[in-house]
Parts: structure tokens; C-alpha cells; sequence
């Protein structure tokens, strides 16, 4: 725009009808009709559109109040939007763009506007700021429904939502992975509870496919970081266990807790990456020494906690036995039983008794869920093992059963009663297969 033009359009306002040469009526379908009186050297210059419709090209411009007359139709939800951008027009080229916005909304709803009307000054402008400013969870969503369509002029306001490569995921997630597993004493363990909820997300697959797709590399570091998790654990079970300590036990039963709440959360990792091997090797390797820490436990407090954390990362524990994504000799998984099934009923039995007598701790109300996984698991376990063995658990459980009912092992003991019954007869079928032998299929004692 020259100097006359600015001189021009400074002089001039919208609705300055002594100078207009043309109206602007704008129309809904609603019935609302305003007429705004304008200059044809400001519109042209601005938009595209107008400088179409003012052209000979377009040679069915109305003639009103002795002024050419362009309408446009436009939504109720649009109207406003368009007398703004007329507004805008006189001043675009005066004021620093900087000063003519004030909420994403309202830009957003003039960026429309101008893409329709071709106004390419105040299409840029708005672009300049919708791509600079923070956004709602609303406007984004808003921006996401509209800016697409409108083609490469406004691509740079979708930067920060434009998928990132995945070298860079890749560090983002290592680097999150360290700060999730840092050592209790840490300073920055404020931040440890969202890395971990973000690393998890990371890893889900919901609606979107995962961000990350777990390779080689990065099953490797998620590793070295249960290695060092498990050590500050097991030092931390030492070092509760060892009286020399003993004057420092409450602030390490504390430490340990949050160990467990490290420990629960990267076996939801872990089984993402179907990686829980060695955590549950471990876990069964200090299992006696995990009890005894609770049986010397003497606040009601500490007692608490620590038995709650444990049940989390337990009932993790068994899921990965039962369903075979870690694989144990029997021995371990009926030392996993003998070990852990008194202790979940006995914390069951002490988590309903306090909640019965109105204890109101966030920390009590254990998911139903969490209960109802360990039961299974318990199940799954048990019939598993050689008859023998079951029949040794079950005893035990139906001899306690007017004492507490939780684990239900019922359908643990319909199981064992019918393969007992029919364990002779159904191996001796077997036993009359060509090239088997009877004696191959013996019942436990």
C-alpha cells in the first residue's frame, strides 16, 4: 500500500457514510440485515473477495443508496465475526498486530472469516498469534476442527501438535525413565509421579496406538533401572531387619513404602514390555525376609502402609505367575503360595476389621479389583501344582474357614476333588495308549 492509501485508510472508518463509496450488507438466514458503510480502496486492497466482487468480473454489483452494494451471507454464530474483520480492515496496516488481539476465540473465529473473504494481512496476523499463544483444551480442540482445512498459510499454528520422530520419543522416554526410578532421597521426587503417569501413558495402547514401541535398546535400560530399584529395595530389607539400625527403623519403613510404590508402578511397566522376569525372581528370592519385615513392624501405622504396598506389587507378582508370563519351577511357585497366602488373608482380614470399625484411610480402600486378581491368581497357582500339594493347601484353607473366608479357594477345591476322583481311571486310559506305559502316570500321593 502506497503513502496515499495509508494517508487514506487512516482517515477513514468504517461507517463514515459522507466518504463510503460502498455498502457492505451483511445478511443471515435468520432475517438479520446490517448495512455497513465502507471504502472500496480498503476493502479491495484487504480481501481478495471484495476486490472480486467490486470488479468488473463481477458484474452484478447492486446499486444502493447510490453506492455500489456488496451482500454477504453469513451464520448468526459468524455475524459479529464479520463486522470485526470489516473493523479490522481500516487498521491493519496502522497498528502492530501485537495490540489487535486478545483471546484465541475471537481470532479464531476472524481467521475463518478472512480465510473466506481472502484477506491475506489479517489471515497472517492471525496466524502470528494463534501459533504463539498458549491454548485451552477447549481452543485446541476448536483449532483442531478448523485449522486443517484452510491449507498450508496456516500450517504453522499446528507445530506443537505435529507428530515428533521417534529418536526424539526415544530420549524423552530415557530421560523420564531415570528421573521416574530415582532414589527416595532424591530432591526433584516431586516430579517422579508425573514422569511415571506420563512413561505409562507413553507405553498404553488406548484410542492411539502407543507413543513408544519398545525395542532391544530400551528393554535394556527399563531393566538396569529394576536392577537398581531392587537393590535400594533389598538394602533397605537389610537394613530394617538388622537391629544395629534399629534407631532409625521408622524413617526406613517409611523409604521402604515408597520403594514398594516405585516397585508397583514399574511392574505396570514391566508388563508392558512383558519383562517381568527378573522382578519376580527377585521378589520370590526375598519374599520370607518381606514378611518378617512386617511381623517386626510395631506402629499401627507402619504396619499399615507397608502390608497395603506389598499387596500392590503382589498381586502384580502372581498375575505374571498365573498367566505363564514368567515361568517357575514348583517348588518356587508353591513357595509363592505356602509364603503369601497367610499373609494377604491375614492383611485382608485387618484392612476389613479396621474399615468395619469406621477408620476412614485413603490408604485402606485397597480396589476390589486388586482383591479379586490375587484370588484368581491363588486359584490358578494351586491347581497348578501337583495334587499333593494342593490337597495340603486346601486342608488348610477349609480348616480356617470359620475363621476368614478370603482367598475363596472353593473353586480350587471342586477342581482337586474331581481330578482326584477321577485320576485312576483317567490315567489308566492313558496308560492303554500304544507306546505309553501305565506306570508314567502316577497320582501324587
Amino acid at each position: 500500500m502506497d503513502d496515499s492509501s495509508n494517508k487514506a485508510g487512516s482517515c477513514c472508518q468504517v461507517g463514515d457514510r459522507s466518504t463510503s463509496d460502498v455498502v457492505v450488507r451483511l445478511r443471515t438466514k435468520d432475517g438479520r440485515d446490517e448495512w455497513l458503510y465502507c471504502h472500496s480502496h480498503i476493502l479491495t486492497e484487504q480481501s481478495k473477495y471484495f476486490a472480486d466482487r467490486l470488479s468488473e468480473k463481477w458484474p452484478t454489483c447492486q446499486i444502493l443508496d447510490s453506492r455500489n452494494c456488496v451482500e454477504v451471507f453469513c451464520l448468526e454464530s459468524t455475524f459479529d465475526y464479520h463486522v470485526n474483520l470489516l473493523r479490522l480492515l481500516y487498521v491493519i496496516t496502522d497498528i502492530p498486530t501485537d495490540d489487535l488481539w486478545n483471546d484465541v476465540r475471537t481470532v479464531l473465529g476472524i481467521l475463518r472469516v478472512a480465510f473466506d473473504l481472502e484477506c491475506k494481512n489479517i489471515i497472517s496476523a492471525c496466524v502470528n498469534y494463534l501459533e504463539a499463544v498458549p491454548w485451552e483444551e477447549d481452543e485446541e480442540e476448536e483449532i483442531l476442527k478448523v485449522i486443517p482445512h484452510m491449507g498450508s498459510e496456516v500450517e504453522p499454528i499446528l507445530a506443537r501438535l505435529q507428530p515428533v520422530n521417534s529418536s526424539l520419543i526415544r530420549q524423552i522416554f530415557l530421560s523420564a525413565l531415570r528421573v521416574a526410578t530415582l532414589s527416595p532421597f532424591s530432591n526433584i521426587n516431586d516430579l517422579k509421579p508425573s514422569a511415571q503417569e506420563q512413561l505409562e501413558y507413553m507405553l498404553v495402547e488406548d484410542d492411539d496406538a502407543p507413543l513408544l514401541m519398545a525395542d532391544a535398546e530400551i528393554k535394556l535400560e527399563v531393566n538396569e533401572c529394576v536392577k537398581s530399584l531392587l537393590k535400594t529395595f533389598n538394602s533397605l530389607i537389610e537394613i530394617v531387619l538388622d537391629p544395629v539400625h534399629s534407631d532409625g527403623k521408622e524413617r526406613n519403613m517409611q523409604v521402604l513404602v515408597f520403594c514398594l510404590t516405585d516397585l508397583a508402578w514399574m511392574c505396570r511397566i514391566l508388563k508392558r514390555l512383558e519383562t517381568m522376569k527378573e522382578l519376580v525372581s527377585n521378589w520370590i528370592d526375598a519374599s520370607n525376609k518381606i514378611v518378617k519385615v512386617v511381623e517386626q513392624a510395631s506402629v499401627a501405622s507402619e504396619i499399615i502402609d507397608t502390608r497395603v504396598g506389598i499387596i500392590e506389587v503382589l498381586a502384580k507378582v502372581l498375575e505374571a505367575i498365573k498367566h505363564g508370563s514368567v515361568i517357575l519351577p514348583t517348588s518356587k511357585r508353591l513357595h509363592m503360595v505356602k509364603v503369601w497366602l497367610p499373609f494377604v488373608r491375614t492383611t485382608k482380614s485387618l484392612i476389613d476389621s479396621l474399615a468395619n470399625n469406621g477408620a476412614d484411610d485413603p490408604k485402606l480402600k485397597i480396589d476390589s479389583d486388586v482383591w479379586e486378581l490375587l484370588e484368581s491368581a491363588f486359584v490358578s497357582i494351586i491347581l497348578a501344582l501337583p495334587s499333593g500339594e494342593q490337597a495340603e493347601i486346601i486342608t488348610e484353607w477349609l480348616q480356617n474357614q470359620h475363621v476368614i473366608r478370603y482367598p475363596d479357594l472353593t473353586e480350587a477345591f471342586e477342581v482337586w476333588c474331581y481330578r482326584s476322583k477321577v485320576a485312576k481311571r483317567r490315567l489308566s486310559l492313558v496308560g492303554d495308549n500304544p507306546g505309553t506305559t501305565g506306570t508314567s502316570f502316577q497320582p501324587s500321593a
